[in-house]
């Protein structure tokens, strides 16, 4: 029952929620695989369980069928939440159903499907998930630390943080980001295919970064040249350029 007379049992709210784009040019399962963990770099949590929308429309017309069963237990393997599937054929539809995914209808955003960069180790169809997403639209500043978990997407703008941003906290903007502290976690800017985005902080010590779904991490540590100095991370072709800001 519920604890008040006054509360419904349920509430439906329109929520913002950021999927990454799986773009299958094969239906080769051996394929797949090997190039998931290829673009992941062997990093076990690269994708946190990442929501997924699988785009089907770049398969050439003559690949095999797809096995629904073994793509959706492959893209879990990798710690990806398969829930759609973009650009599907009409022959495809009642088994797409069957297997619980629903259908996105909308258009791809291009380019904001994931490249390997000449420098990282992983790519991987663009950015971040769930849970702590802002909701508003526009650019957002946030004057508090952003903690471990923790997860701030300023949609249709960019994100200033004046605080600290530790290790496992993630931020994401669909323009730039701009940390005016100690920058350690994951920043994906650009995260709706602006490659004109830039990521700063005046202290660059990141786990992960992404610019128009190029990725690059930084398991070894950032580089030390650069590292907790005032630096820019800017994308120059398909690959992640890191300079002063000096």
């Amino acid at each position: 029952m519920s604890k008040s007379p006054f509360q419904k049992p349920i509430e439906i709210k329109i929520s913002t929620v950021v999927a990454v784009s799986a773009i299958l040019h094969t239906s080769d399962g051996i394929a797949l695989d090997a190039a998931l963990k290829g673009m992941t770099g062997g990093v076990p949590d690269f994708f946190e369980g990442d929501l997924a929308v699988i785009d089907v429309g770049d398969l050439a017309p003559g690949c095999e069928r797809i096995d629904w069963a073994s793509t959706i237990a492959l893209l879990k393997k990798y710690r990806l939440n398969p829930v759609a599937v973009r650009n599907a054929r009409p022959d495809m539809i009642d088994e797409i159903a069957a297997h619980g995914l629903s259908l996105d209808t909308g258009k791809r955003e291009e380019p904001a499907a994931l490249s390997a960069p000449a420098a990282a180790p992983a790519s991987a169809p663009a950015p971040a998930p769930v849970p702590a997403a802002a909701g508003n639209t526009g650019t957002i500043i946030i004057d508090t630390p952003v903690r471990a978990g923790q997860r701030i997407y300023a949609r249709g703008g960019d994100l200033i943080v004046m605080a600290v941003v530790n290790n496992g906290a993630e931020l994401i903007a669909d323009g730039s980001i701009h940390v005016y502290n100690t920058l350690n976690g994951r920043a994906l800017a650009g995260a709706s295919g602006d490659a004109s985005a830039r990521i700063f902080a005046l202290a660059m010590a990141p786990e992960l970064v992404s610019i128009a779904g190029v990725y690059r991490t930084f398991e070894d540590g950032f580089p030390a040249e650069r590292a907790r100095q005032p630096a820019q991370i800017r994308l120059i072709g398909d690959r992640l350029d890191i300079q002063s800001v000096n």
